[in-house]
């Protein structure tokens, strides 16, 4: 994990001085707790997760919102204000702030998705089928959710259909007992060299 770090602090800047670190993958498959634990390793990297800013109505439909309040004030280098969805009371809270700071990392479905690839400094995709990224969530979130999850799997599988992510991926990161597998991408050069496996647990390898 400290080794792909400190791989992502050398990137370039992509979107004015911020290397914007793109984390998707299905709803359920660990995006969450893998850009935590990414963010720990890049000391303290601010994560801003897009279940902030999608809504009940707007599920896949917050680009617009997401590039004015987020995008553009990076790419001025300025720090952004947005206002994070509550998923209880249904509506916007208060004003947060999320610093153009030399790594952000952009966690959720859709964080790859087109409008957003020419900002990122690289783009992450979570290794795990969606029958089984959507198994787990269900589980997560318990019965209560269960309407919720049909109309989710429904427009996940929409997004993805007409705006697919896992081929423009840089790396694919797949959850291993003790840790993770960071291996290249379909948009990745293969070469003998660029084979990468991290894992955070005492173990020495996946």
């Amino acid at each position: 994990m400290h080794d792909l770090a400190a791989r992502l602090r050398r990137l370039p800047p992509s979107c004015g001085p911020v290397r914007l670190i793109g984390v998707d993958g299905h709803a359920g498959s660990g995006k969450t707790t893998f850009a935590g634990r990414l963010a720990t390793a890049l000391g303290g990297a601010p994560v801003l997760h897009l279940d902030d800013i999608a809504t009940h109505e707007e599920l896949f439909d917050w680009t617009g919102r997401l590039l004015s309040r987020v995008i553009e004030p990076f790419e001025r280098g300025e720090t952004a204000h947005y206002t994070p969805y509550d998923w209880t009371a249904r509506e916007f809270g208060p004003v947060r702030e999320l610093p153009a700071a030399p790594v952000v990392l952009l966690e959720g479905v859709g964080a790859g998705r087109r409008a957003l690839r020419p900002r990122l400094a690289r783009l992450l995709w979570m290794e795990l089928p969606h029958d089984e990224a959507w198994a787990r969530g269900r589980r997560r979130d318990g019965q209560a959710q269960s309407d919720f999850w049909d109309g989710w799997v429904r427009a996940e599988h929409r997004h993805f259909t007409e705006d697919p992510t896992q081929p423009f991926a840089d790396h694919v990161v797949r959850q291993c007992p003790e840790g993770y597998e960071v291996l290249p991408g379909p948009a990745e050069a293969l070469g003998p060299d660029q084979f990468i496996t991290q894992c955070d647990g005492p173990s020495a390898a996946c």
